[in-house]
């Protein structure tokens, strides 16, 4: 019975998502100007555009029905956003909106994870001292 419950735990643990859809980070942008196969829209300082992994054209009127995909190029010193459109369902308009999606940040990378790091080793050696 206890190897059951092991295994069964196990099976369990593969079967759950890695994380779940209400942790996407993805963020709208207004498209300014539409060219032959470019699209412009204000990207402001979200550097971040340039190595999201998906960036997609959907249309809000229609319940953000897919019109589009995109790679983005490149961002202006005045947080404008260039991207060439990949594959295309239908006509992109200014109506539009640019979905974004905000890559995964490190572990490693996040500022509080340090900040935490320092206060517990100083709390730890002066907890010790006493």
């Amino acid at each position: 019975m206890r190897l059951f419950l092991v295994a069964l735990a196990a099976v369990l643990t593969f079967l759950m998502p890695f994380r779940a859809r209400a942790q996407d980070r993805d963020v709208r942008f207004a498209i300014t100007n539409v060219g032959d196969t470019t699209v412009t829209f204000q990207a402001g300082k979200m550097t971040w555009v340039v190595r999201s992994p998906r960036a997609i054209v959907v249309d809000p009127r229609r319940r953000d029905a897919l019109v589009a995909q995109l790679k983005v190029l490149s961002i202006g010193a005045n947080g404008e956003a260039t991207a060439v459109v990949t594959a295309q369902a239908g006509r992109i308009t200014t109506d539009h909106i640019v979905i974004g999606t905000e890559p995964k940040s490190r572990w490693y990378r996040s500022p509080l994870l340090w900040m935490g790091t320092a206060f517990g080793l100083l709390a730890g050696f002066g907890l010790g001292r006493i």
